[in-house]
């Protein structure tokens, strides 16, 4: 079946049948790797993207759902590669990533969080972390760097 998926914001088609997980489209149709693929089951928070700026486990998204709503991937924060969005610069700057399986939905679980919320809590920040499994980091300089990116410049930052 063809369908046609706007990814970062692109007018994209695919053929796929519709229960196909968006996660398995995204990176053998479209060939947009930055997601990952880790446990298939909704559980690690590898594979998040955003759809209409929510954050969603892709693994569990059939690509049917998809249509009709803005997709955006890794992809969409740094195009081009030639600039860092602010906050993958701060993630960087804190030195948080490490192996980056589970960074990409990490990030934009975070973009979609600072897209509702500018001046997240730490607890907020923890709270969008919760479907987030990163056997490396320790989550410490994650929060860090989250929060960094939305202190107001009174603050000093």
């Amino acid at each position: 079946m063809t369908i046609e998926l706007t990814v970062n914001g692109e007018t994209r088609t695919v053929t796929a049948a519709p229960l196909t997980p968006l996660a398995e489209v995204l990176r053998e149709e479209l060939y947009l790797t930055g997601t990952k693929q880790a446990c298939g089951e909704g559980f690690c928070g590898s594979c998040t993207v955003l759809l209409d700026d929510a954050a969603a486990p892709s693994c569990l998204t059939p690509v049917g759902m998809a249509a009709g709503k803005a997709v955006r991937t890794i992809e969409s924060l740094a195009p081009g590669m030639s600039e860092l969005s602010p906050l993958q610069q701060a993630m960087k700057d804190a030195d948080a990533v490490q192996c980056g399986m589970c960074f990409p939905g990490i990030l934009m679980g975070l973009t979609a969080l600072l897209a509702r919320q500018p001046e997240p809590t730490e607890d907020d920040v923890r709270t969008a972390l919760s479907g987030h499994l990163c056997r490396c980091t320790g989550y410490a300089r994650i929060v860090d760097a989250a929060l960094s990116v939305c202190v107001p410049a009174e603050r000093g930052v």
